[in-house]
């Protein structure tokens, strides 16, 4: 059964910059859309970005010009590279798979100094 795992969440600054990124336990296969969500405590899950097949990407608006939704070619592997963060985008990120349904366990991103 595939599975995700998320990696590269940790504490940084205000300003500063967070790599976060998702592999599969099997190699998802290139036809699949790939998204980054996020949550806070008391809130509900919202996307932060989604990549299409195609390359196609789409982004909330907290996320446009400082976030970057990425696939590897080879691997699949999806990336999410955050700057200029700020202390609203603290939350737990989690990767998710429209196809299955399948989120990964998340990865805690804090921002604070």
């Amino acid at each position: 059964q595939a599975q995700l795992v998320e990696s590269g969440g940790g504490r940084v600054q205000p300003g500063g910059s967070l790599t976060l990124s998702c592999a599969a336990s099997r190699r998802i296969a290139s036809g699949d859309t790939m998204a980054w969500y996020r949550q806070v405590p008391g809130k509900q899950r919202e996307l932060v970005a989604a990549i299409a097949p195609n390359g196609g990407t789409t982004y909330a608006d907290f996320a446009k010009g400082r976030f970057t939704i990425s696939r590897h070619k080879t691997t699949n592997a999806v990336s999410l590279q955050m700057n200029s963060l700020k202390a609203e985008d603290a939350a737990v990120y989690y990767c998710y798979l429209p196809r299955l349904e399948l989120w990964g366990q998340g990865t805690q991103v804090t921002v604070s100094s």
